[in-house]
């Protein structure tokens, strides 16, 4: 089995002590080079052979190496190269010692992984100048490293509010809902909406829009008190947290605290009608067992809560339990009709609703709702524009749709090339508790 190799500390600057590895099977030269590098002003570190260089390497980090070609058992080819391998993609500067001056062993040299190569008897002044030379290349190597980690960081957020972007949020969360997944832990998802940010924007202007949102993300923060929680932006006002180990009363603490540290900033918002300042509503769901569940399925919970949130007056928290009822959306042109049916359905399944095609279409793609039941006015209004969506959006097609009609004969308002959603049923009005139940019992299956 191939030992541990640990990473070098990084070469921050040339007057930095360095730690470098001399590989060297004569004594002679060994005390004339660990001489050498003293006065050069870094600290040798001494191995005796290949063997020993790689046993070494297992718990000492070293920043450069300067190792012997000519050595018993392993020399120095063979060693720098399974030392290149271990390290992958990290790179430690490798000076080659050597004896030999033929163009085939220099070759050979650079090819196992050495990046100089020297001809002995080794001159003091000129080894000392290409351990400054190996310095500096070590030192633009950790700058680049540095550089290229902190733009890594910058990709990962979002340029605005400095929360993780979406894509960022979504693999973090990913590998946290398989921690979750191991541990059997409950996991928590909030969705945070800042209420009737479009009117703020259009009347407060754009560039305090920003603002607004920079000083509410920085509220939410402050409520994310472990390592492992995660903040990100998920749309234009939209936030989505995630919240690892924590069950419902956890998650609402959490929501509680966001609606009131955002409300405590006071943000002028005279153009809202929850409030005369910024506000934000929050919706939770959380799953204790993973069994049988997706991270998926936690968001859309939280979704669903946070149009429940919406739909009672906003600057609340609302929470949704995945063990419940089903969810169905309902959307009818006729404010009775839409009323009637959620008076008979509202004891078993969570209830969305949605007053406009364009409405119905945003939830249905956002929360996935088990159901949807529509009245035909709605779904066949201006020419089957919403029952044509519904079956051509990848998120929405698969879900069953239920048209409540007063033909008995339905049929007829389906031409032949009108697109339909996969599932589709009819239910002819009026009709009891009893008929209607037992419709939607059928189509959640």
């Amino acid at each position: 089995m191939a030992p541990k190799i640990i990473i070098p500390r990084l070469v921050g600057l040339l007057n930095v002590v360095m730690k470098i590895l001399l590989v060297e099977d004569s004594a002679t030269l060994r005390h004339a080079m660990c001489q050498y590098i003293r006065e050069a002003g870094h600290e040798p570190v001494v191995a005796h052979s290949g063997e020993e260089a790689l046993q070494l390497l297992e718990d000492t980090p070293v920043d450069m190496i300067i190792m012997d070609v000519e050595m018993p058992g392993l020399d120095g080819f063979e060693t720098t190269r399974l030392i290149r391998e271990w390290l992958g993609g990290h790179w430690i500067p490798i000076i080659f010692l050597t004896g030999k001056s033929e163009d085939d062993s220099y070759r050979e040299g650079i090819e196992a992984g050495g990046d100089d190569y020297l001809i002995k008897p080794i001159s003091p002044i000129i080894i000392k100048a290409k351990i400054r030379a190996m310095a500096r290349i070590a030192q633009m190597r950790d700058q680049l490293k540095q550089l290229n980690a902190e733009l890594a960081a910058l990709s990962q957020m979002d340029s605005l509010t400095q929360a993780l972007n979406r894509r960022t949020f979504n693999e973090q969360a990913e590998h946290e809902w398989l921690l979750a997944k191991r541990h059997q832990s409950p996991t928590s998802v909030l969705m945070i909406d800042v209420d009737h940010f479009k009117p703020y924007n259009d009347h407060y202007g754009h560039p305090a829009g920003d603002e607004c949102l920079k000083k509410v993300t920085q509220a939410m923060k402050s409520c994310l008190n472990r390592p492992a929680d995660l903040l990100g932006r998920y749309g234009g006002e939209e936030f989505i947290a995630l919240l690892p180990n924590t069950d419902s009363a956890g998650a609402k603490r959490v929501g509680q605290c966001i609606i009131e540290t955002v409300r405590a900033l006071q943000l002028e918002h005279k153009f809202s009608v929850v409030a005369p300042v910024v506000t934000v509503s929050v919706g939770g769901a959380t799953c204790n067992y993973t069994t049988g569940h997706t991270l998926e399925d936690v968001i859309k919970g939280a979704d669903r809560a946070l149009y429940k949130a919406k739909n009672r007056g906003r600057d609340c928290y609302q929470e949704e339990d995945l063990t419940s009822h089903k969810t169905l959306l309902i959307s009818a042109r006729s404010a009775n009709q839409m009323r009637q049916t959620v008076e008979l359905l509202q004891d078993e399944c969570n209830i969305v609703t949605a007053d406009t095609s364009d409405e119905c279409l945003e939830i249905a793609e956002n929360v996935r709702p088990d159901l949807i039941i529509v009245d035909a006015d709605a779904v066949f209004h201006n020419d089957n524009y919403l029952c044509r969506q519904l079956a051509q959006r990848r998120a929405t097609s698969t879900i069953p749709l239920l048209i409540l009609t007063d033909s008995d004969s339905p049929e007829h308002l389906l031409t032949a090339s009108t697109v339909r959603p996969q599932t589709l049923a009819w239910l002819q009005k009026p009709f009891t508790r009893e008929r209607l139940e037992a419709k939607v019992q059928s189509l959640l299956g």
